[in-house]
């Protein structure tokens, strides 16, 4: 509108230059140019009111098309204030929620899940995204900060200086869709399984050769129509062996009935003395077909490490166990210990030194074994270290006894910075009673030794020594003092040893055994007769396991004070003040407590340098195992433990006993 006036000025100009020409012709140009002014100025003060209504005019309407446009949009929108309050919303948002429209109360209201902490914070333009439910369906949440400072800059009500104030602006994509059909892609994906038959051979020998042929029809009859149940593909590797072909939905179908096969199987019987078990792996969520058969094949693995009986499914992320309820028979057979000594008397001759390490905290059993061990190296003439840093007053009768042979068996017991020193290519490690890394007594040994041998009797869990040269572990031992009895028998014709040692691995024996009441089968009679005959006394045995009067007190007290809980689990606590091994005696009070009549489990609990330690035992009601495993634990099924860090002893006997609950309901227990 200016620019008419801006002209004017250049005709004045012009009228000037005129004049110096022509005083006629400026003369003229004068009056034009006054004439000029005038309309102009007419025009623009008379234009000027007309045009800005215009502008107005659009900018209302153009703001009220955004306003509809907005309102009418279908994704669900609204704006909250700093405190999460909703200020506006539009359709989409309010059929969403179904509240009418001016809804000005907090957002949680609508959404518990969205709490003041989930919305943005800090920096002006930060942004929240999450994913949550509502009335059964999917949406990803996508929150902004709107910072209002720009807009108190320009507004004459409100001081701009330090205005902080800001709105939140949020949409809602519902997703459910997507979801849905993520989950059906993933629901057809391919899961590769493993079915083995755990005493394949010991059934059919306990019923007649006529009849094995329908034993073995029968179980496959089982197999398939289980298999085939849940449309999956089953076929027959070898006499023992399947292998299964699975959807993804299909494991899950699995799984809700807790692999009822695991027990279906047990009901086929023509006459055979000894019911049939099996043992089920399966690999899911893994990359690639190839992968997933990995996975199958470590899962198996695990199962049978575990006893058999029960069925393992293995991610890239976790391991989960199901069964397990059965105790793993034991075989008569001593092929194996035979061909596992022969094997270990290779390594061990091809090393010139041998380290032996057994559990943090080591008991009886862990002693007994490693001394075993050393026994084995002697034998084979290799210098031996048996690795302990911390040994409690428990075993230290042990060590006394193990030690009085001379200046050599003095020299045997080292720390574990000792050992790295002497771990390398010439050196073997042979970890006794452990199979998890982080429990054995240096873990750092295990990475500086390339020859691990391991040895025990504990069940496998999610945590294993990778890369062992030679594993040895059978769940259905007693100890590892009784698996290492017989592999030294194999060793060398005629074989001697002291009679301190053979203190050392009958006191192993008898500590895993509670006194030959619990796990005692007939291997575990055979081996505490080679070490009766190898000098163990009993009398010394018993002696060196005399305890003062205060621990007999602390355990007495753990008993006393134990409730039942559940009517059937004793759960008690062991506080006992300057003692030096408190966790045996809560084991100990543990033992005591299963010989209250109608318990089938005890639980004791003892806070031991900054962590709660949990001694679980049954006898043969209640698989503790599983229970501990629940709570980052393992062990037995009528031996298990586990330990928690950060949580007080209430805290802890709550997680108890809301595990138990849990298992309880669904009938794991």
């Amino acid at each position: 509108m200016r620019f008419s006036i801006y002209l004017g000025v250049l005709l004045c100009a012009v009228n000037g230059v005129l004049y110096l020409i022509d005083l006629q012709a400026g003369a003229l140009l004068t009056c034009f140019t006054v004439f000029y002014f005038i309309v102009t100025l007419v025009l623009y003060f008379y234009n000027k009111p007309i045009i800005m209504n215009e502008l107005v005019s659009f900018a209302t309407e153009y703001g009220q098309i955004q306003k509809k446009l907005l309102r009418e949009l279908e994704v669900p929108y609204v704006l909250l204030d700093e405190d999460g309050k909703v200020m506006w919303t539009n359709q989409a948002f309010e059929q969403m929620t179904h509240q009418p429209k001016g809804y000005k109360k907090s957002i949680t209201s609508l959404f518990p899940s969205v709490t003041r902490d989930r919305l943005p914070g800090g920096e002006v333009g930060d942004r929240a995204e999450f994913e949550m439910e509502f009335e059964g369906r999917d949406y990803t949440a996508r929150l902004r900060k709107i910072p209002l400072k720009d807009m108190a800059e320009h507004s004459a009500m409100i001081e701009a200086n330090g205005y902080d104030g800001y709105l939140i602006a949020g949409f809602f994509f519902d997703e459910t869709a997507l979801h849905i059909a993520l989950q059906e892609v993933d629901d057809q994906s391919l899961c590769v399984g493993m079915i083995y038959l755990d005493n394949y051979d010991e059934a059919l020998e306990s019923v007649e050769e006529v009849r094995q042929s329908l034993l073995v029809a029968l179980i496959d009859r089982k197999v398939n129509k289980y298999v085939s149940g849940v449309d999956g593909i089953c076929r027959k590797m070898e006499k023992d062996k399947y292998l299964l072909i699975l959807r993804k939905k299909s494991v899950s179908q699995l799984q809700e009935t807790h692999f009822d096969l695991l027990e279906d199987i047990k009901t086929v019987s023509i006459g055979n003395e000894m019911a049939v078990t099996l043992s089920i792996g399966l690999g899911v969520d893994g990359l690639t077909y190839a992968q997933n058969y990995e996975f199958a094949r470590n899962a198996i693995d695990l199962a049978l490490g575990r006893g058999g009986d029960q069925a393992v499914i293995k991610t890239p992320s976790a391991v989960t166990y199901y069964g397990g309820k059965s105790q793993q028979v034991e075989k008569s057979t001593r092929v194996k210990a035979r061909v596992k000594a022969h094997a270990l008397r290779e390594i061990v001759s091809a090393k010139e030194c041998v380290l032996i390490m057994g559990h943090r905290m080591p008991d009886a059993d862990a002693f007994g074994a490693a001394v075993g061990i050393y026994c084995i190296s002697r034998i084979l003439d290799k210098k031996a270290y048996i690795v302990l840093d911390h040994p409690t007053s428990d075993i230290q009768p042990l060590i006394d006894s193990f030690q009085s042979g001379g200046e050599e068996y003095a020299d045997a017991i080292i720390l574990g910075q000792q050992a790295m020193d002497l771990a390398g290519n010439n050196a073997v490690l042979v970890v006794v009673d452990v199979n998890q890394p982080s429990r054995t007594e240096c873990p750092e040994l295990l990475k500086f030794c390339k020859t691990v041998v391991v040895l025990d009797h504990h069940r496998a869990g999610n945590e294993v020594i990778e890369n062992a040269t030679l594993s040895y572990v059978e769940p259905y031992a007693s100890s590892a003092c009784e698996m290492i009895s017989e592999i030294l028998q194999y060793i060398q014709d005629n074989v001697k040893i002291r009679q301190e040692e053979a203190d050392c691995m009958y006191a192993g024996v008898m500590v895993d055994t509670n006194n030959f009441l619990a796990k005692a089968g007939v291997r575990t009679f055979e081996a505490a007769a080679f070490l009766r005959r190898c000098g163990a006394d009993v009398t010394r045995v018993r002696k060196m396991f005399r305890e003062d009067a205060a621990e007999y007190k602390a355990r007495a007290d753990a008993v006393s004070q134990a409730e039942i809980y559940r009517k059937c689990y004793a759960i008690s606590v062991c506080t006992p003040d300057d003692l030096p091994s408190p966790t045996v005696i809560g084991a100990q009070a543990a033992n005591e407590l299963l010989n209250i009549r109608g318990i089938r489990a005890s639980f004791v609990l003892t806070d031991f340098q900054g962590k709660i330690h949990i001694s679980a035992r049954s006898i043969d009601e209640a698989n503790v195992q599983l229970i501990m495993e629940r709570m980052g634990g393992g062990g037995h099924m009528s031996v298990a433990a586990c330990q928690m860090e950060g949580v007080g002893l209430a805290e802890a006997i709550g997680i108890l006993k809301q595990t138990i609950d849990t298992m309880i309901e669904s009938e794991e227990l």
